[in-house]
């Protein structure tokens, strides 16, 4: 299996030219899974794993489980894991840049903080403290001594509250502020999505979810997008089979959705490729 330290010089590379998908797992077995598939590195997902132990997405798992759920997908496989870590798990610049301190004791190849406060209605953080939370982060990051990949979101296009105006001024601060990468996710359109990618020159993230899921991975590159994510799309469209599967049996007594299951040989295979354990 490659190093700690070889899978995060890859991370970085990957995010230097061209374009690549990094997918979302919510657990051991689904990381597993898509790097069997291919993937060239995997993020968390904070939904995904919120749903994973019975809880709603935004603020309901802790600092420590974030950790040691991400340590535990970093021991999964041979690729870079990259934290999604919604605000960085605290309000103040100083407890977000502690955050990225600990990320990296966890094994992360970088992480991602948003500009979003956990509370009723997740508004986002006034524009100052939200660049001084960024700087605090990036500071943190550069002070590792090894490559670190720290991505700053501008979530309140996403969130509706602000316009793509305002997610353009504070990523462009964030920029000068020191993050590598930036993320604005699900603007209006891919015209929007352009617009962003042309008003910094740090590489972007985009969000392939919602209305953005009909392109293609061609078009993300046209447009200058860096990196594609799927946040807790994949996790949302198990969840979907879930319901449905079960509302079918249960409610009907229609077993027929279970036809289409994967086979447990096919499973088991993927399981055993994807730990990298050969590399």
């Amino acid at each position: 299996m490659r190093t700690l330290s070889e899978r995060h010089e890859t991370f970085r590379n990957l995010h230097g030219t061209g374009c690549f998908i990094i997918p979302n797992p919510w657990d051991i077995g689904s990381a597993k899974v898509m790097a069997a598939l291919g993937a060239k590195a995997l993020a968390t997902t904070s939904a995904g794993f919120a749903f994973t132990l019975g809880r709603p997405d935004m603020g309901h798992v802790s600092r420590d489980e974030a950790l040691a759920h991400a340590e535990a997908l970093v021991a999964a496989t041979a690729l870079p894991v990259s934290g999604d870590f919604e605000n960085g798990f605290a309000d103040d610049p100083d407890g977000v840049a502690r955050t990225i301190r600990l990320a990296s004791e966890a094994g992360l190849s970088g992480c991602s903080i948003e500009d979003t406060m956990m509370t009723g209605g997740n508004p986002a953080y006034p524009f100052d403290l939200s660049v001084e939370r960024v700087r605090a982060a990036a500071a943190m990051a550069r002070s590792l001594g090894r490559p670190f990949v720290f991505c700053a979101r501008a979530d309140g296009v996403m969130n509706g509250v602000y316009d793509v105006e305002e997610a353009i001024r504070r990523i462009r601060a964030f920029e000068e502020a020191g993050a590598d990468l930036l993320y604005v996710p699900l603007p209006p359109d891919m015209e929007s999505l352009e617009q962003i990618v042309a008003s910094v020159s740090a590489p972007i993230n985009a969000l392939a979810a919602g209305p953005f899921s009909k392109y293609r991975l061609a078009d993300f590159e046209k447009a200058g997008v860096r990196r594609v994510s799927v946040g807790s799309a994949i996790a949302r469209a198990t969840q979907k089979t879930l319901v449905e599967a079960t509302a079918a049996i249960l409610e009907l007594g229609d077993f027929s959705p279970l036809t289409t299951a994967a086979s447990g040989a096919t499973i088991d295979a993927m399981l055993t490729a994807g730990s990298g354990a050969d590399d």
